[in-house]
């Protein structure tokens, strides 16, 4: 029995000999720019049906933005879709201790991927999931609901937030026994080409699965250090662009070990060379202001140290910010790599605010709910920014540096400002702030 497909698929391929590989192929894969396909439960089931799909993976993340799921077979999937999955919070990182640690997990249909590394026979397909109490509260750390929450307050107030991120990593040799080693898989630099970069085709493997489900690769190159490379996202929607963010770290992780290495995301691999950044590029729109954007960025200028804590979340953060690109001061300037904010040269749909602090180990689901109530913060109060720092902050005079506001410089630091913020608390729950200053 065929559900009606047919609406998903593009104009090319409505001819009267399509099959329904090739439907699902652009309903549930491709999903190109523009399209907004949301998928409901009873599509979910009829995919899994006639696809024969063999397991149904159900993700989320633990507080400190960790991917976790549990496998359920597609018998269950009625179940879960209308009571939820449970699954034991003690076990899982800063949900809690051992007493009410029952929780539930509920499949959020439209996220519906099919994961293109798993064999044919026995296919497998993943949802990310909301997560609530057994009497149906939303359990305040779950980080996608908050995500979820800031994104419905900025349409309230008339807004619209957009995020892309640039993920940077290493790539390491594993030992005779499978571990992982810190010896850089090449020894080339920033935009090399190959022989040099070896990483050239782990990039194309990435970016092609990718493409497989649904998330558009923008760039990839080898990076600055040795065995590090760089692939940034298009924009996208808050929710979707977090989900991607936790996508593709599995993705590379995967890739990697495919290829008999491993991938880095920490903050600093290697003492000697660049750390890994994940720099937050960021859009906004709506309530008939021309240019919301810089008041968002005003409004991050100016919450910034209360964030840090969540943007660079280990102390191997801190060895990374002021060194190698990575900012140590609160500035901004047009097309400036030394400062904390950068405007890229771009217009129109692409015009946006590079973050250049945050690093792959934080939560996105935080950081860009976080990023949201701070650019609102800017809008509300009609914030204007300061003058822009045009100048290079990495050979600057003391002098020049002595009158600007420094980022956090430890983990400790970090923690006690984000613990007496005002800020922090009205956005984030008690029990999600104590995880990060007390972890």
């Amino acid at each position: 029995m065929m559900f009606g497909w047919g609406r998903f698929v593009p104009a090319c391929l409505t001819a009267s000999f399509f099959c329904l590989d090739c439907v699902m192929q652009y309903a549930f894969v491709k999903k190109k720019a523009g399209d907004v396909v949301k998928y409901t439960p009873e599509e979910v089931m009829q995919f899994v049906q006639e696809e024969d799909i063999k397991f149904i993976r159900l993700a989320f993340c633990d507080v400190y933005g960790k991917q976790h799921n549990v496998a359920i077979m597609p018998s269950e999937l009625k179940r879960a879709f209308e009571f939820g999955i449970a699954i034991d919070a003690s076990a899982v990182g800063g949900f809690g201790g051992e007493i009410r640690s029952d929780l539930l997990l509920h499949p959020d249909a439209s996220t519906l991927i099919q994961l293109p590394w798993r064999p044919e026979q026995g296919k497998v397909v993943r949802m990310f999931c909301d997560i609530s109490y057994p009497d149906g509260r939303v359990f305040e750390r779950d980080t996608r609901s908050i995500l979820k929450k800031s994104v419905a307050y900025a349409a309230e107030q008339g807004y619209s937030f957009a995020f892309g991120a640039e993920m940077e990593f290493y790539l390491f040799k594993v030992d005779e026994k499978g571990e992982p080693t810190k010896i850089p898989y090449d020894h080339a630099g920033y935009m090399d080409i190959a022989p040099d970069d070896k990483g050239e085709n782990i990039r194309r493997e990435i970016c092609l699965m990718l493409e497989q489900m649904g998330i558009r690769p923008e760039t990839s190159h080898h990076e600055s250090g040795p065995g590090q490379n760089e692939i940034d996202f298009r924009y996208s929607d808050p929710l979707t662009a977090a989900d991607n963010a936790i996508t593709f770290n599995a993705i590379v992780r995967t890739v990697a070990a495919q290829n008999g290495l491993c991938a880095d995301f920490s903050p600093k691999p290697l003492a000697d060379w660049d750390g890994n950044g994940m720099h937050i590029n960021i859009s906004a729109r709506g309530n008939g202001k021309p240019d919301p954007l810089p008041c968002v960025i005003a409004g991050i200028l100016e919450k910034i140290e209360e964030m840090t804590l969540f943007l660079n979340p280990c102390e191997e953060s801190y060895r990374r910010l002021g060194h190698d690109k990575a900012p140590r001061y609160v500035t901004w300037s047009a097309e400036n790599r030394s400062q904390l904010i950068r405007i890229p040269a771009a217009v129109g749909e692409y015009r946006r605010a590079e973050l250049r602090s945050a690093d792959p180990m934080t939560n996105p689901y935080i950081a860009y709910a976080l990023l949201i109530y701070a650019g609102l913060y800017g809008i509300e109060n009609d914030l204007y920014l300061p003058p822009a720092s045009d100048f290079n902050l990495y050979t600057a005079s003391a002098e020049a540096l002595a009158a600007l506001r420094k980022i956090p410089a430890s983990l400790y630091e970090a923690a006690a400002i984000a613990s007496a913020s005002t800020f922090i608390k009205e956005h984030l729950p008690e029990t999600v702030i104590n995880a990060y200053s007390h972890r």
